[in-house]
């Protein structure tokens, strides 16, 4: 006699068993989520990028666009870092996820609703807006990382981890972005850009089971402060902020000028803009994935992690004028891209590794203000070196730009090393 066919699962039995995986993997969970959120967010910013280089070939409006980006982060990351330890990383985390998917849907809809000065000036807005709530985010997401770790040896891998995927993210989402912009336009990338922030929101919602116990606030009062956090840190701590804010002001220009940068090194199109965005990715890459599978041993020398960072950047940029000048027919755009990965090696070990050094160094209840303070110093001193290296591109052009900030570079990371070289941290 035949047994009858076993009775196929119903879609909620299909759905909570689904559930029970990703809830079990919710480590890479959350970074794949977040990994496809990057991914839109750059083929977005790559259409922005584009729309205002056709529109005006100022330099100054590309350094307008990334500053309004990272600048936030000046004036913001200070309270987001205040308000999450206050009130807790969790709910600053949705928040602020919502107010990036409302500011990434209002780009979107500025294509087809507005045309000339209008519609640039509100894609400027959305990035504005998404510079504001990015603040939040990033600063809510460090301290929330710690969260869904079991055991605090994990906590600086997976910190390190974001690193890599954002950069992965960055890797696919410009070409995806060129890609668009050639087939169907830029209001489709923005729409994509939109879409995948309703990704993160749904797996921290529904999905992630963090150790809400063992997370630290702090007290109403003087010792919630910004200001608490700088004197409470430490003197390692507070100097790796101050070196890190001054090595973004003379080496974190590129993703500002981007657009300008991939037009003269490769080619007046989407798809160079495309391909030398992703060049500058895969070197960063690299750059997270040697600090992720050495964080510990890396971050305990943070004179020897960020010196050396900057050092690499440096030569990198001066690699990136002696390629434009002296470069051979030819040979000129493979040096130049060449050069670009290691500026996006170096610049990427910079950036993770002071986040990295920030919440390993500090305490749970300092470390939304530590995050606060760290992004005030790279995306702070990044937004400022956009506008300088602008700058000097329309005074003395690109080459003389490249060569001015590397020297500078070179000579902060040199002093670092040589006078950082036994500096140690101690992990809370």
């Amino acid at each position: 006699m035949r047994r009858p066919p076993a009775p196929s699962p119903s879609p909620t039995a299909i759905a909570q068993t689904l559930l029970k995986r990703l809830q079990n993997h919710q480590r890479t969970t959350f970074l794949v989520a977040s990994g496809l959120s990057t991914a839109g967010s750059f083929a977005g910013l790559t259409a922005k990028g584009w729309i205002l280089i056709q529109g005006s070939s100022n330099p100054l409006m590309l350094a307008l666009h990334f500053g309004l980006l990272a600048l936030p982060s000046l004036l913001l990351s200070g309270p987001a870092g205040v308000l999450t330890d206050r009130i807790g990383c969790q709910p600053v985390l949705i928040r602020a996820q919502w107010a990036l998917f409302g500011a990434a849907v209002l780009g979107a809809l500025a294509i087809p609703l507005l045309e000339g000065q209008g519609q640039v000036a509100l894609l400027l807005l959305s990035t504005l807006l998404m510079g504001m709530a990015s603040s939040y985010e990033l600063t809510a997401r460090n301290k929330y990382s710690a969260l869904l770790v079991d055991k605090p040896e994990q906590l600086a891998p997976f910190l390190a981890s974001f690193s890599v995927v954002f950069n992965v993210g960055k890797l696919v989402g410009p070409p995806l972005g060129g890609w668009l912009l050639a087939l169907a336009g830029p209001s489709l990338a923005l729409a994509i850009d939109a879409l995948t922030y309703l990704l993160p929101i749904a797996s921290v919602i529904w999905v992630l089971r963090p150790h809400l116990d063992q997370e630290q606030r702090s007290a109403p009062g003087r010792t919630a402060s910004l200001g608490a956090a700088w004197r409470s840190c430490g003197s390692t701590l507070r100097h790796v902020l101050r070196f890190t804010g001054l090595a973004c002001l003379v080496g974190f220009f590129h993703p500002g000028l981007a657009p300008l940068i991939a037009s003269r090194v490769v080619g007046p199109s989407p798809q160079a803009l495309g391909l030398f965005t992703s060049v500058l990715a895969a070197g960063s890459i690299v750059g997270g994935v040697v600090l992720q599978r050495n964080s510990q041993r890396l971050i305990a020398r943070p004179g020897v992690l960020l010196g050396g960072c900057t050092v690499l950047t440096a030569a990198a940029q001066l690699g990136m004028a002696w390629s434009g000048v002296h470069g051979a027919e030819g040979w000129r755009e493979p040096l130049s891209l060449a050069m670009a990965f290691w500026i996006g090696a170096g610049t990427a070990g910079l950036l993770a590794g002071t986040n990295l050094i920030g919440q390993m160094g500090a305490p749970m209840a300092l470390r939304g203000r530590m995050a606060g303070l760290s992004q005030i110093a790279f995306l702070g001193g990044g937004g400022l070196s956009g506008f300088l290296a602008a700058t000097l591109v329309a005074a003395q052009g690109l080459n003389a730009t490249f060569t001015v900030l590397g020297l500078a570079g070179l000579a902060v990371g040199i002093v670092e090393l040589t006078s950082r070289w036994k500096l140690e941290l101690r992990s809370a």
